[in-house]
């Protein structure tokens, strides 16, 4: 892997981990149009820069992290079912994972979503709070980002607005879950693949980190103000946008690789 390379992989990280485009489709996209042909290192690569990107939640919002004890007990909850269900059927995802078919089928399907959830879920409660039952919930929705290409970010803050949660609540309650299941999910791949890592390539491993540390902050900046003010259309389009492109691309013959 060439430093261009990582560096545009952890970009790519960055802004998409947790806006709600899918960050494995353009994994997919960038790989492919890079040339790149995956092995052990650019595997475990991607799975790593996913730390500086969970990193950057925890900076923007270190306040949040000291809050009661409740705040943790409500991750834990929302974080079970994902947690079960990973377990349950991590031979089924990984099946999937190999099927750039699926992943763009559910970027376009995602996409079609977005475009009708602020008239869907358009009813807010006065009350904010997360409650046990709500975290719980939510946790479900997360299982269905499973599915390569629906987003786990989209799964979680539409999640969220079926609770009658603020767009700007559901997303935020979206970037904490993330810390807890990315972190056990990306751990749980990077012990399996441990052994790529090496002397000769860790420090192209460290950048990567800050990289996508330093775009996820900016990109999760950016995405509550323009979520707050205008939604998601913008983005089920471009989903849709990304999804016929990588159709078109495997079907034209482009070797597209997910790692």
């Amino acid at each position: 892997m060439s430093w261009f390379e990582a560096l545009v992989l952890a970009i790519v990280e960055g802004i998409t981990e947790f806006l709600p485009v899918s960050s494995t489709g353009h994994m997919i996209l960038a790989e492919g149009i890079m040339g790149m042909k995956s092995n052990d290192f650019i595997q475990a690569f991607i799975i790593n820069i996913q730390f500086g990107a969970i990193l950057s939640v925890v900076v923007l919002y270190w306040k949040r992290f000291f809050q009661t004890i409740k705040f943790y007990y409500k991750l834990f909850i929302a974080f079970l079912p994902a947690a079960v269900f990973g377990l349950l059927l991590s031979d089924y995802i990984d099946m999937l994972l190999e099927s750039v078919y699926v992943v763009a089928v559910m970027l376009i399907l995602g996409g079609v979503v977005l475009l009708f959830i602020d008239k869907w879920f358009n009813k807010v409660s006065e009350n904010q709070e997360i409650t046990y039952s709500k975290a719980f919930k939510i946790g479900f929705f997360q299982v269905i980002a499973m599915i390569p290409g629906v987003s786990r970010s989209a799964a979680t803050i539409i999640g969220g607005m079926t609770q009658k949660l603020d767009r700007k609540t559901a997303a935020e309650f979206s970037f904490f879950l993330a810390v807890p299941t990315m972190l056990a999910a990306s751990g749980y791949k990077l012990l399996m693949n441990h052994s790529a890592i090496t002397m000769d390539n860790i420090d192209i491993l460290i950048f990567g980190n800050v990289i996508a540390f330093i775009v996820a902050m900016i990109a999760i900046k950016s995405f509550i103000s323009y979520l707050t003010k205008h939604g998601f259309k913008m983005f089920g389009w471009y989903r849709i946008i990304v999804g016929v492109t990588i159709l078109l691309l495997y079907f034209l013959g482009v070797d597209l690789t997910i790692s």
